[in-house]
């Protein structure tokens, strides 16, 4: 393992460095998605249980307990998160017939942190540490926890076993419990700004680099991501609708994009009647550059109370896009309201 961190992670690292010397039983780290808070936790996590950690809090990669978390076997180590996460997500029940194996691993992997996953950390706590040191738990993102996890986290951060730290991110702090937020030493992760993140997605050998990562709101490995996908098909052809709203438009969108996970198009439109917003007040575009003549049109045309009707029904939206009762449905009235808005 790699025990780099992004560069726009420096000075978080040199902040984070300040609170080991009095250590939190529980950091909850907070920021946008795909700036890379997952791995700056879990370097931190190596840098925690390394037997030879350098001046500047970075794991020395050469002790066994470097070893073993390179080799993701480390005794005093737990990581937990969602199994849709995984490579290769557990099977409930593995000791199960053949049969079984093969219709739990055919299930769909769940996008929550359940109670079971808390649970087993029980015994793991209990115990004494392998090599008398800190036995740390790596948990992400804290909005997957669903509230029968929340709560048995919540009683486990109530009554910190002694010597162990847990080490959660967050993309959200709104959709976490405020009882688990009051138990954790809140840790802000910022944004990189365009240059840095740029520049790194450049030297990563990202094509058309600048437009990813608009789109992407700024986040890096998001805009990584998206690019090595190799196709803005999808997003196209909503930014399409968007762009000429009209009713047949939408339902033909929808039907087109009903197997898309919804969290995708939810945030485009998110980002697009942002745009329209900013352009409106400002005169200014954040995600969609290449959309100009048709956002500054748009921003002409719909009145402010309408817009911000609009911003606040997809940010409603955003809340239930994991969990539709129908997929195209959700689309259709989702874009139906925006052709709407934008017809009036």
């Amino acid at each position: 393992m790699s025990h780099s961190i992004y560069p726009w992670q420096e000075s978080s690292w040199r902040q984070l460095q300040t609170l080991r010397q009095r250590m939190p039983h529980a950091i909850l780290f907070h920021g946008a998605a795909g700036i890379g808070k997952a791995d700056f936790i879990e370097r931190f996590a190596q840098g925690l249980l390394c037997e030879a950690v350098l001046p500047d809090g970075h794991a020395c990669g050469q002790c066994a307990s470097c070893g073993w978390f390179s080799q993701q076997n480390h005794p005093d180590y737990r990581r937990v998160r969602p199994e849709s996460m995984e490579d290769e997500p557990a099977a409930e029940g593995e000791e199960g017939d053949g049969e079984a194996k093969k219709a739990a691993k055919s299930k769909t992997p769940s996008k929550e942190i359940k109670i079971e996953q808390i649970r087993s950390l029980a015994d793991f706590m209990n115990i004494s540490t392998h090599r008398q040191g800190l036995r740390v738990v790596v948990l992400y993102p804290a909005e997957a926890l669903n509230m029968p996890a929340s709560n048995a986290l919540l009683k486990t951060l109530e009554e910190p076993p002694p010597g162990t730290v847990f080490l959660v991110a967050s993309n959200g702090l709104d959709r976490v419990l405020p009882t688990i937020l009051s138990r954790c030493r809140k840790f802000a992760m910022l944004m990189p700004t365009h240059a840095e993140a740029l520049a790194w997605l450049k030297e990563q050998g990202v094509p058309d680099a600048d437009s990813w990562l608009r789109e992407q709101g700024g986040a890096p490995l998001a805009a990584m991501a998206q690019a090595e996908n190799g196709s803005r098909e999808e997003l196209e052809t909503l930014l399409q609708l968007l762009a000429h709203p009209s009713v047949e438009g939408a339902l033909k969108v929808a039907d087109k994009l009903q197997k898309v996970p919804l969290a995708g198009p939810v945030s485009w439109l998110q980002r697009w009647l942002y745009d329209v917003f900013s352009y409106k007040l400002a005169g200014n575009i954040r995600y969609y550059p290449r959309y100009q003549k048709e956002l500054a049109g748009l921003a002409d045309k719909i009145h402010v109370s309408r817009l911000m009707a609009a911003i606040k029904g997809a940010n409603e939206r955003r809340a239930t896009a994991d969990h539709p009762l129908s997929p195209k449905l959700f689309l259709e009235d989702m874009l139906l309201e925006y052709a709407n808005c934008c017809e009036r």
